[in-house]
């Protein structure tokens, strides 16, 4: 059971008896789950229904931690801080905090299993040097890479990605019967009218792939964009509709100069473009 301190996350605390009321009415996620499960996956989106951050929110004794990208942390802290208003909330940075990962092998225990996907394994957060770890957070990618989860600010671009582009939808970070948060009109109309047309797919390649940004490409045109990958596995964000095109047309799928295959993520809730059609 691999035990992991993911050094690249960093916790910011939400406390105070307006804290379960503000971010219920401004992110993606329900608070109904993180009161029963302690954890839940979300994101703050722009009023425009796109990601601004992904995070994990876990419960805590005097109220909630975000576990977000640690470059990212300050500047998730300071737009939350944007809509508390009047709201009796604290937002400061918990740098007494780590987050913790767990995968393999793992016990039920009091840990809290990761929201996206069981496969995943376990997270939680606890103070600095509290918990004995025997891998890197280099090894925990590696885990999450082979099982094509992605990961704001690596596999998607902050910003520029909605919910859909980052399969949100399929990893539990999104609700659609809560009500308004910021952004839901976008997510709900995209959702309803089956506008999603960029998706998570999972790359395979005999080959160490090119950093993340490379373009994914058939005969030189341009399918996508690489994220993270590890041991020739990667994940990238793909237009369904042209990948599915090239491949019914036999063409070569390509990261920079290196062949790959490319197939939807196993968890996957969506679907190639006619293929339900197809099939009937």
């Amino acid at each position: 059971m691999p035990i992991a301190h993911l050094n690249d996350r960093a916790v910011i605390r939400i406390a105070g008896p307006d804290a379960m009321t503000l971010l219920q009415n401004v992110v993606t996620l329900d608070m109904d789950d993180v009161g029963r499960a302690g954890i839940a996956y979300g994101g703050l989106l722009t009023p425009q229904g796109k990601i601004l951050w992904d995070f994990l929110l876990h419960r805590t004794p005097d109220g909630y931690a975000a576990d977000v990208r640690a470059d990212q942390a300050e500047a998730f802290a300071k737009r939350l801080s944007l809509y508390k208003l009047r709201a009796k909330v604290e937002i400061v940075p918990a740098p007494e905090l780590c987050v913790y990962a767990a995968w393999g092998a793992v016990g039920a225990g009091d840990r809290p299993g990761d929201p996206r996907l069981p496969a995943l394994g376990q997270r939680w957060v606890a103070p600095a040097d509290s918990t004995k770890t025997d891998a890197q957070c280099t090894d925990w990618h590696s885990h999450r890479i082979a099982l094509s989860v992605p990961e704001g600010g690596i596999d998607f671009v902050f910003g520029e990605a909605f919910p859909f582009d980052a399969a949100m939808d399929s990893l539990n970070g999104v609700v659609f019967d809560k009500g308004c948060y910021v952004g839901q009109e976008v997510v709900s109309r995209m959702r309803h009218r089956g506008t999603a047309r960029r998706r998570i797919v999972a790359l395979q390649s005999d080959a160490p792939l090119p950093e993340p940004g490379a373009d994914i490409l058939a005969d030189d045109r341009s399918l996508g964009r690489l994220g993270s990958s590890s041991d020739g596995r990667g994940i990238g964000v793909a237009r369904l509709d042209r990948l599915r095109a090239a491949l019914d047309d036999g063409l070569a799928i390509q990261v920079g100069e290196e062949p790959v295959t490319a197939s939807l993520p196993a968890w996957a809730t969506y679907d190639w473009p006619g293929a339900a059609e197809e099939g009937d």
